[in-house]
């Protein structure tokens, strides 16, 4: 049966376009690498009507299918399992930017497209496609609707949830749902879209989309300040909302830790304010995108800092004074993660709070974790305009990372998702459930939220072949 359905398979998509042999570790390993499954065949269609055909051949065989974009994800969930009877459908080959409406705002584009190519599309029409990932030249915008990703300017402009007008869907049946509005009010029966986007592949496959696009901003200043505490990051982000308004497009936190080891590890990077005496315990590095004037968009910024200078909630700070040291202030910010994994295996948590309670969480969190487990390393980061951090765990100095993983991640986890529950956040903000976290979902999700997502799931996909395991246990 396995063999026919494979032959099936090639004769939809051509041969050379389902691997079945030879290494398919790309395909089979999740990006972080603690996953290693083992697919049936991987298959890459190149139209929806090739995507549906797949789907027909697998649902007739009952053949579980794993969904895949750019195969960047951090939660585990669009990797197969073990058992080799899993297609993983790989949508890279959808990679065309199908139109793009100029006076609507809109982009409509295939879901194997590459995130920092709409970036660049958008940006040759003189406008803005706004979502901004760590892996935007590798991830795919399918992959980012499936996960509801997040990034650094939600803020400002929302999760992709918020970018998305319309979809274009195929079912567990291999039926198309033709959903590529680009209305803004469509009030006609339940919103099928916000289904599917968030779902990671559990009820269908997100083949197209139609995006929303922006006006590029007439100017655009970064600020990078030094804070006393992340109290004061607080009060500077309500400063920030204040004199800035929309024109707040990012509003990252990054603790002194988390930039020693940028410091560390990458010493080409020159981190501001690195190696001073009483180095402050947390840094802010926030964003302003004016459609005015810079000169005017220059003025705010400075009200808003001499503000925050008088209020204390800043130390000391510097204004960027050109695109490219704009750019190099960024790029500190994007290299916490790659810093962190030099400096060995570590805990990861992708947690969300209320922007207003995140400094009780983490005063509460990190003398929890330090009393439990005596000389862990807290590396936390984040997107404080928007109330997520990627509040991580690493081993102590001189200790043996594996074994601490092997020996504490689940302690870690509990320790942090309680205190996440106390708070009342989200163990998971951008990321995903995945696998990874699917047992969490059962254990701190209300049993009704539960129940009600079990019925979505077996109305849509009764057989249950969609990426099963991902996010429902």
């Amino acid at each position: 049966m396995q063999h026919t359905l494979v032959e099936q398979l090639r004769s939809i998509v051509g041969a050379a376009h389902v691997l079945s042999e030879g290494d398919l570790t790309a395909w089979e390993q999740d990006w972080r690498k603690r996953v290693m499954g083992k697919a049936l065949a991987v298959v890459r269609p190149g139209s929806t009507a090739e995507v549906a055909a797949v789907v027909r051949a697998c649902a007739l065989a009952g053949a579980s299918i794993v969904p895949q974009g750019g195969n960047t994800g951090l939660s585990v969930g669009s990797t197969p399992d073990e058992t080799g009877t899993q297609v993983v459908l790989s949508t890279t080959r959808l990679n065309r930017v199908r139109t793009i409406d100029r006076d609507n705002l809109t982009m409509t584009v295939e879901a194997g497209c590459i995130l920092q190519s709409l970036q660049e599309t958008a940006e040759k029409e003189g406008l803005l496609f706004p979502l901004s990932l760590a892996a935007e030249g590798s991830c795919t915008i399918g992959g980012n609707l499936g996960t509801n990703a997040g990034g650094t300017q939600v803020v400002r402009y929302g999760n992709t949830r918020e970018l998305c007008l319309g979809l274009e869907v195929v079912t567990p049946q291999g039926e198309v749902w033709e959903g590529l509005s680009g209305l803004r009010k469509d009030n006609t029966g339940y919103d099928l879209r916000d289904l599917f986007i968030g779902s990671e592949g559990t009820l269908g496959i997100i083949t197209a989309a139609t995006m929303k696009l922006f006006p590029q901003p007439a100017a655009q200043l970064t600020a990078w300040a030094a804070v006393p505490s992340m109290e004061a990051a607080v009060r500077l982000l309500g400063l920030a909302h204040r004199y800035l308004g929309a024109g707040l497009t990012g509003f990252e936190v990054m603790g002194q830790f988390a930039l020693s080891l940028v410091t560390k590890h990458m010493p080409q990077l020159r981190v501001p304010f690195a190696g001073l005496e009483g180095a402050p315990p947390y840094y802010v590095l926030l964003e302003n995108s004016d459609s005015e004037s810079e000169e005017h968009a220059r003025q705010r910024f400075e009200t808003l800092l001499e503000l925050a200078f008088e209020d204390g909630c800043v130390l000391d700070a510097v204004v960027a004074e050109s695109l490219s040291q704009a750019h190099e202030l960024w790029h500190i910010r994007e290299n916490i993660p790659l810093a962190q994994a030099e400096e060995g295996l570590n805990i990861k948590h992708d947690i969300s709070v209320a922007a207003s309670r995140i400094p009780a969480f983490v005063e509460h969190t990190d003398a929890l974790l330090q009393r439990e487990i005596p000389g862990v390393r807290l590396v936390n980061f984040g997107h404080l305009g928007d109330g997520n951090l990627h509040y991580n765990v690493q081993a102590p100095e001189d200790g043996d990372a594996r074994a601490f993983l092997d020996t504490q991640e689940a302690r870690v986890n509990e320790l942090v998702y309680d205190a996440v529950a106390q708070f009342g956040g989200s163990f998971s903000a951008e990321h995903g459930v995945g696998t990874l976290k699917a047992d969490k979902l059962a254990q701190y999700k209300s049993p009704v939220a539960l129940s009600m997502m079990r019925a979505i799931k077996r109305a849509l996909d009764p057989q249950g072949l969609m990426n099963p395991g991902c996010m429902l246990p």
